[in-house]
């Protein structure tokens, strides 16, 4: 199996970065049962929201064939949005990809591309108002951490990107593995505050 994690300028880091580290952290406990690749439009450096700089390895033609797409969110997805080159380009992964997963305001491309009409989705709470105006036969769920849809999985703001991407591990791979995958990276929610 191969999951590709897109990358772009204005990124939210933890959007990439989280499900990043849950889904290589399966694939280097399980290197016969998954890869995980970045891709952006084009190979080299990206400049997420808060600065980090991250490394898209390959481009759009260059990722070669993919078993999950996930996109996810920051203020850079906005440009995306009015981008008819981009949203082609998703609409055609749609035919391509088995499965479309989304964290944060990824969802916004997806609805923007028009690939969660008459669909239940999630967003982060700040962008629960644009998703369905973007295409107002969405259900948008604003309560839901993420939405499993089939063939498309969306979630909510930054951290719910990590419960999304054990619950990938979970759907494609057991329980069991994601259970040992969630130890392996010490993730116990359990906010402080």
């Amino acid at each position: 199996m191969r999951i590709g994690i897109m990358l772009f300028d204005g990124v939210e880091e933890l959007d990439a970065v989280g499900p990043w580290e849950v889904l290589a952290s399966w694939a280097e406990q399980c290197p016969d049962e998954v890869e995980v690749v970045t891709f952006g439009r084009v190979a080299g450096p990206v400049r997420a929201a808060k600065g980090l700089r991250l490394i898209a390895e390959h481009d759009l033609s260059g990722v070669g064939p993919l078993d999950v797409l996930l996109h996810p969110g920051g203020m850079g997805t906005r440009p995306l949005l009015q981008d008819e080159e981009y949203l082609a380009w998703v609409r055609e992964q749609r035919a391509r990809v088995p499965l479309l997963t989304s964290v944060c305001t990824g969802s916004l491309v997806y609805a923007a591309a028009g690939l969660l009409a008459g669909r239940p989705a999630t967003t982060h709470w700040g962008a629960l108002d644009l998703l369905g105006e973007l295409d107002p036969t969405i259900e948008v769920r604003p309560e839901d951490r993420f939405v499993d849809d089939g063939d498309m999985v969306t979630s909510s703001g930054v951290s719910a990107g990590i419960d999304m991407a054990l619950h990938l591990v979970a759907r494609l791979s057991g329980v069991d593995r994601a259970r040992q995958v969630r130890h392996y990276i010490q993730y116990d929610p359990q906010p402080p505050i």
